[in-house]
């Protein structure tokens, strides 16, 4: 039951009740009603602004009232990165992905030298594939921190997994590898030997672009948006570094199978790496600036300096194996800015948040327009 009038307690009420109108400017439940019924003021000048008569109430917000800022668009969590920055090293990882790729074009290139009869380049590549697949393999187990961790991985076999399926590959293609190269060094056990390059050349392919199936599985925006064009840029990456190995090491007499499988190596990475800058859009930032950019650039003056001096040096020796080189740390060089890329993305929330609204915004578009709800 109410108490009288002049009650204490509903005299404190009454006073919190005038406190808060003073404070709030809050004008009672029925001028708030009025205030909704008669619409929105007229404009001053008598025009035709939101405040006109015959606009109707005003747009936004619950029971037309009008936002007085603008609705909330979140690009990031507290400021913090969306993602966890992957915890792989440059050293180890850059490492790993440039040999990896240098180990199988290597691989390929020898079996196509050895069915060419150029048998003095078709050793080249071999030793160059077991080497580079030796220092991959290290750098790998120097990323994993014990050598046990690397065995372990091969007590069972994943095909969804991109990192069980590459580590049975890649060691497949170094015993493989191996046993080439120890053949043609030696020049004992030919058949033997004959077998190995025919392995390498059947899984150089793999080991060549399998890393890039392994930073395109995971969540970080500049490798996963780019699974489409990345498996090609990391083939013709490695298979111009592969065909500089052969012009910088390979014997002169015989450096034209190389000098061709860099050019197309070459040409291949450099569309692929188009066609990815154009279809991320604002993704593709991370490969254009910063320091990922300014590696990127690099790699793409020295392909450009390596494919001319492949073409135009003719038959000269010194200008073949500085083309060979230049190709050579233009793919070490994209390897590492695609990897350092993909560490800035992963930092910085836009890079996650962004694509996820414009795919939500264009869901709900092709929604409304089939009429769903």
């Amino acid at each position: 039951m109410s108490g009288p009038a002049g009650a204490p307690g509903n005299g404190r009420a009454a006073s919190r009740a005038a406190r808060a109108r003073e404070r709030w400017g809050v004008h009672g439940r029925g001028q708030h009603e009025r205030d909704n019924q008669a619409g929105p003021p007229a404009a001053a000048d008598g025009g035709t602004g939101p405040g006109a008569a015959g606009h109707g109430p005003r747009r936004g917000g619950r029971r037309g009232e009008q936002l007085m800022v603008p609705r909330a668009q979140p690009d990031s969590y507290y400021g913090k990165p969306v993602l966890k920055v992957p915890v792989w090293r440059l050293r180890d990882v850059g490492g790993y992905l440039f040999m990896g790729g240098l180990a199988g074009a290597s691989g390929v290139l020898a079996g196509c030298a050895q069915l060419a009869g150029h048998g003095r380049l078709a050793r080249t590549a071999k030793v160059g594939a077991a080497g580079a697949i030796a220092v991959s393999g290290v750098a790998l187990v120097a990323d994993l921190g014990r050598p046990e961790r690397f065995l372990n991985m091969l007590r069972m076999i994943k095909p969804s997994s991109p990192m069980s399926v590459g580590t049975w590959v890649i060691t497949a293609f170094g015993g493989a590898a191996g046993a080439a190269a120890a053949s043609a060094v030696t020049g004992r056990l030919p058949r033997a030997g004959a077998v190995a390059t025919a392995g390498t050349t059947v899984l150089g392919p793999v080991v060549c672009t399998y890393t890039a199936a392994l930073l395109c599985d995971t969540a970080v925006p500049a490798w996963h948006d780019a699974h489409r064009e990345m498996p090609y840029l990391f083939a013709g990456s490695a298979a111009a570094a592969a065909g500089g190995l052969g012009m910088l090491a390979g014997p002169a007499g015989e450096a034209g199978p190389a000098v061709r499988f860099a050019l197309l190596g070459a040409a291949t990475e450099i569309t692929a790496k188009s066609l990815l800058l154009r279809r991320l859009g604002d993704i593709a930032e991370p490969y254009q600036h910063g320091r990922p950019g300014r590696l990127m650039e690099l790699a793409e003056l020295l392909t450009s300096a390596g494919l001319a001096g492949a073409v135009l040096g003719g038959h000269s020796r010194v200008a073949t194996r500085l083309a060979g080189a230049a190709l050579l740390a233009s793919s070490a060089l994209t390897r590492l800015g695609i990897f350092e890329a993909g560490q800035v993305s992963a930092a910085d929330p836009k890079y996650t948040v962004g694509p996820q609204r414009e795919r939500l915004n264009r869901r709900r578009a092709e929604q409304q327009e089939a009429g769903v709800t």
